[in-house]
């Protein structure tokens, strides 16, 4: 498909805006030469359209009644109807002309958007990368590849499920709101080995495609220096968990709150909140963030 924007990009600014001018005063010679046989006013939408990229409102407002005004002027219309004529056709040139306008402003928006998220990405000595809604990593700055560890030497474009899984398991929650957490999983690098990550992501979402932020570190010293610590403790079994509390972590970790879950589940707000505490009970955990964390670690399978 033909691809136009490069026309409305900020260097092209001074060509485009003359361009459009030279096209109105053309179309108004060839309309008041053709005036007997045909009317061209129409042709005015496109250098409107040229110039909405970099024009403010209000002087594409005074740009698409003056071109309604010559468009009315070298008609062979009946002139009775010349102000309603040209009333609407001011309207039709003009919000056309916006609607281009807002549509490159916001575009623009988003770009810049992106931009500043790349060079946060890119500078910080953290590990970090952001997931597309397919799974697949779309930035990555060179701590998160040094980390990683990947073949060829580059994480942009690989699937977040070769190297953490569990992250790639977060990304599927498509129903859920945006939610901000943090989990401990094991990952893996492009070269065999693997490692325990601290891994704190959001959600996020750009236009109507959900994405994940994450910044991941190796803690697989720390974790083992903890277990010569304590001695080498075995891990506790997860405690099993009823319909209802299986539902209630579902949804709380989707980052609903109680009232909402309540609703869910056709149940009151006292409900919820026992079952919360139970949950708190039987997971050894005190906060609700540290009860999410515990549920992507061992409850996967109910999520």
């Amino acid at each position: 498909m033909l691809n136009l924007e490069w026309i409305w990009e900020p260097r092209n600014r001074t060509v485009v805006v003359l361009t459009s001018a030279v096209i109105v005063l053309a179309i108004a010679i060839v309309d008041w030469w053709t005036k007997p046989y045909v009317s061209l006013g129409f042709l005015y939408l496109f250098p409107i359209m040229l110039a909405a990229g970099f024009l403010p409102r209000w002087a594409i407002v005074i740009m698409g009644i003056a071109c309604a005004l010559l468009s009315e002027r070298f008609s062979n219309l009946d002139p009775v109807d010349a102000p309603i004529r040209a009333s609407f056709e001011a309207l039709a040139l003009v919000g056309s002309g916006l609607f281009i306008s807002e549509v490159l402003r916001n575009r623009r928006l988003r770009l810049a958007s992106q931009e500043r998220l790349r060079v946060l990405v890119e500078t910080s000595p953290a590990a970090i990368v952001t997931v597309d809604d397919r799974g697949f990593i779309e930035l990555a700055n060179q701590a998160a590849t040094e980390l990683m560890a990947p073949r060829d030497g580059h994480l942009i474009g690989h699937p977040i499920a070769a190297y953490l899984p569990e992250l790639h398991h977060a990304l599927r929650w498509e129903e859920g709101p945006q939610f901000r957490t943090s989990m401990q999983c094991r990952g893996h690098r492009g070269n065999g080995e693997s490692f325990l990550a601290d891994v704190w992501f959001s959600s996020y979402k750009e236009g109507a495609t959900p994405k994940l932020a994450a910044i991941i570190a190796d803690v697989t010293e720390e974790r083992n220096a903890e277990d010569l610590t304590q001695g080498g403790s075995d891990h506790r079994e997860r405690a099993p968990l009823n319909n209802r509390e299986s539902e209630v972590l579902r949804l709380l970790v989707q980052g609903l709150a109680n009232k909402e879950i309540a609703s869910r589940l056709n149940v009151s707000e006292s409900v919820v909140k026992n079952t919360i505490q139970q949950l708190f009970g039987k997971t050894e955990v005190r906060t609700r963030s540290q009860l999410v964390r515990v549920a992507l670690e061992c409850y996967r399978d109910l999520l």
